[in-house]
């Protein structure tokens, strides 16, 4: 790939994000091909020492402020007509609480899903304490002469510390997974954002 192609697909992946800051990644992804081609390499090799255009877009996409994003794309490209702030004006009540409403939905699944995940690490905490509690109630029993009982105890504090064991590394699982997938989503959206129209 050549420097062009190269710059044109950083160009095309960027192409929702302010003209400045395209600009600005623009300007050191040439000046680093440049430098490279300085070295003696050559520009298909500078290109693909740079790394892929797309990896290149999703690095930038995944550092760069959503609220600046979406700031971006709501700012209009021109002055509004007297008829489209009419309209805007009239459908207040309506468009106003829908809005509200989808915010408050997804905000409200995505409170869920991390209560879940509490859920998880609490049942994984009183499984711990269950275990340290069996273990004690063992020592209690054996102090007394409960040979029987102390045995009984001490056999369900093993079990509920081996099964705690396993449940931590679920528990553990699971909150990477809603971590991760809270990193996709918030990708997605500024995907969305950043390449979609012509930049300002």
């Amino acid at each position: 790939m050549n420097r062009r192609d190269f710059l044109s697909g950083i160009e095309k992946g960027l192409a929702g994000l302010p003209r400045e800051d395209v600009e600005s990644r623009l300007a050191f992804y040439s000046e680093m091909i440049d430098d490279r081609v300085e070295d003696g390499l050559s520009e298909e090799e500078a290109v693909a020492a740079a790394g892929s255009p797309d990896e290149i877009v999703r690095q930038i996409v995944a550092d760069y402020p959503l609220n600046r994003l979406v700031r971006e794309k709501i700012k209009p490209d021109r002055a509004r007509k007297g008829w489209e702030i009419a309209l805007i004006v009239l459908g207040f009540p309506v468009w106003l609480p829908l809005m509200i409403s989808a915010f408050a939905v997804m905000l409200s699944l995505y409170i869920c899903v991390w209560a879940v995940v509490v859920s998880l690490w609490a049942v994984e905490a009183a499984l711990f304490v269950c275990a340290l509690a069996g273990c004690a109630a063992a020592v209690m029993f054996l102090i007394r002469g409960f040979a029987l009982q102390a045995a009984a105890a001490f056999g369900a504090g093993v079990f509920t510390a081996g099964f705690s064991i396993l449940f931590f590394f679920f528990c553990r699982a699971v909150t990477k997974g809603v971590l991760h997938l809270t990193k996709r989503a918030v990708f997605s959206v500024k995907s969305k954002f950043a390449g979609k129209g012509n930049a300002q």
